[in-house]
């Protein structure tokens, strides 16, 4: 899972979300994962799925999905605003 922000210029897409964190959070509202920078956690492993974000900036998470539903929010370091999108890919 990955959100973009920052990359979605390149598309012409204006206002993205400048800096963008990812939460991921079960069905009880628990925080299961986060990430603000993709280069901060496990790195390698998501460069070997070759779905790494484009910008440094971009956050992205490799989890097996807890049982039961899960809820992706992107959210502006520091309060910032903007676009950006959330990508969910199956890792078999």
């Amino acid at each position: 899972m990955r959100a973009l922000g920052p990359s979605l210029r390149q598309f012409g897409v204006t206002g993205t979300l400048v800096d963008p964190m990812l939460m991921l959070f079960d069905g009880n509202g628990n925080v299961v994962a986060s990430n603000d920078n993709w280069m901060d956690d496990y790195p390698s492993d998501i460069q070997s799925v070759a779905h790494a974000p484009p910008d440094l900036s971009e956050p992205a998470i490799i989890i097996d999905r807890p049982v039961g539903n899960t809820t992706a929010v992107v959210r502006g370091k520091s309060g910032g605003t903007g676009i950006a999108l959330i990508e969910v890919y199956y890792l078999p």
